[in-house]
């Protein structure tokens, strides 16, 4: 049973924030409103207070919806609250379930503070500050490598012209340039800062020691897990991946093919993903495995995807076991069989 005195739920928009609280799932009262600013979060803290509960018997409940839910998690907890942080998939299967259709601020406050009731979801911890270092980086290097992309593609669709105006391309080439030098400077960051902390260094090591998994798919590994702390099994940290295949067979239904959830840190299954492609050339052990999969008649994206998987159970191994990656303990893993 959960010691909690209150539950809170808390939906959160670039303008305001909207709470509503009960000691019941089935309460309901007024929400309360205020502005998504400082003073607004105050204001909302003091209300808490009034309720006459100790901060540490609150749940608070939000949405990890954006970027918007980060500065108020973070005032709520150093005020001494409870704050749970889920995935926004859950409030939107708890609303399926329950057949409700409406959707406003007030309905959603409602929803979260229900979901903890049935839920009883973890207490959310503030990363340590190297999270917040690596993963903005993390986030400009991929805006970046966007918008190069995006002026690559101008350039070349500008070379098609009869003429092509000199001073224009010139300036194409300068961007892009800069871009590149920008890009490089990033990646150099995220590699020291993965090695300033001795515990992260550690795991960047082993991870590092798997062929095919690079700086930047170690260092999403290491934000997205923080330092392989956010899941207690291999499996959960598949699943949080979205790497976890799922059977799809049901009535008459009995021989579709097995998928992988839709749901899960999309950018880490990405970053996974491309680290399978370059694991194919470089690494013999997911090569073999690949093959294998190949020779079954298994789609390219489809062993793609279980070599990933594959990737991640090998990144789990060294890092738990605290060990570099050894190619027979990675043999057992990859092909057990």
């Amino acid at each position: 049973m959960s010691d909690f005195s209150l539950r809170v739920g808390i939906d959160i928009s670039a303008q305001q924030v909207s709470a509503t609280w009960g000691i019941t799932p089935d309460e309901h009262r007024p929400v309360v409103e205020v502005e998504q600013s400082t003073k607004g979060y105050q204001q909302l803290i003091h209300q808490l207070h009034q309720t006459g509960n100790d901060p540490a018997h609150c749940q608070v409940v939000m949405e990890a919806t954006g970027t918007y839910w980060m500065r108020l998690a973070y005032t709520l907890h150093d005020a001494g609250f409870s704050v749970s942080v889920i995935n926004p998939v859950q409030a939107h299967r708890l609303a399926q379930a329950q057949l409700r259709r409406a959707k406003t601020d007030a309905i959603d406050a409602q929803l979260l503070m229900e979901l903890g009731f049935k839920l009883e979801p973890l207490p959310w911890t503030p990363p340590p500050p190297l999270y917040d270092a690596l993963y903005q980086r993390l986030r400009q290097r991929d805006a970046l490598l966007e918008i190069r992309t995006q002026e690559r593609n101008r350039l070349h669709a500008l070379q098609q012209w009869p003429e092509a105006q000199p001073a224009v391309v010139e300036r194409y080439h300068r961007h892009i340039a800069f871009l590149t030098e920008q890009i490089e400077t990033l990646q150099t960051e995220i590699e020291q800062l993965l090695r300033s902390d001795s515990d992260w260094a550690a795991a960047t090591h082993s991870l590092l020691s798997i062929p095919g998994i690079g700086p930047i798919t170690t260092a999403w590994l290491m934000v997205a897990t923080l330092n392989f702390t956010t899941c207690q099994t291999v499996e959960q940290l598949v699943a949080f991946a979205g790497l976890a295949p799922y059977p799809r067979q049901s009535g008459t239904s009995l021989h579709r093919t097995r998928g992988v959830g839709s749901g899960g840190y999309i950018r880490l299954r990405a970053a996974l993903y491309m680290a399978a492609i370059a694991s194919v050339r470089s690494n013999p052990i997911i090569r073999r495995f690949y093959t294998r999969l190949r020779e079954r008649g298994k789609p390219a994206k489809v062993a793609l995807c279980a070599c990933a998987r594959k990737l991640l159970l090998l990144a789990w191994a060294v890092v738990t076991k605290h060990q570099p990656f050894d190619p027979d303990f990675g043999k057992r893993i990859v092909c057990p069989v």
